[in-house]
């Protein structure tokens, strides 16, 4: 099953996003960006947040169809790698 982040991922939004991801973790393992326009870090920290909580169980995250601004912010934070984006 895939999770479809909404097109707008802020503080505003994030932490509900955040705890919706991990009720969802047992189905959800791969993540579609491609609505994702309107975004900051704080995307960034749900999906390592997601991540780690996969990891923990031995899997991993699939982050799928990522903006080109979502791949440079995770470079700048030197997440690229963990996050499959690099």
């Amino acid at each position: 099953m895939t999770f479809l982040l909404p097109a707008s991922v802020t503080q505003e939004n994030v932490l509900r996003l955040e705890k919706e991801g991990l009720l969802n973790l047992t189905t959800v393992k791969t993540v579609d960006c491609s609505a994702l326009s309107d975004f900051d870090s704080t995307v960034i920290t749900v999906m390592l947040a997601w991540q780690k909580k996969l990891q923990a169980d031995g899997q991993q995250l699939k982050i799928v169809h990522a903006p080109e601004k979502l791949k440079v912010l995770a470079s700048v934070y030197g997440v690229s790698t963990l996050l499959g984006l690099s």
